[in-house]
């Protein structure tokens, strides 16, 4: 039995244009600087407008502040 081993590829397996694509996109966007989260920001948009008043908020966030 002659048995002829065919060389499959790994289905996420990218020919040398596609790799140029993805490191050309990685050049112009992979750079982004991640943002430290806002505390003060994600109460703002968590809850509700006018749940808190901003001297509330103001303790709130001197109380996360420590």
């Amino acid at each position: 039995m002659n048995m002829v081993s065919e060389r499959t590829s790994h289905p996420l397996a990218m020919n040398g244009e596609s790799l140029q694509v993805l490191a050309q996109w990685l050049k112009s966007n992979g750079t982004r600087q991640v943002r430290d989260p806002d505390p003060r920001r994600m109460m703002i948009e968590r809850y509700p407008a006018g749940l808190f008043s901003e001297a509330e908020l103001e303790a709130l966030w001197d109380v996360i502040e420590g």
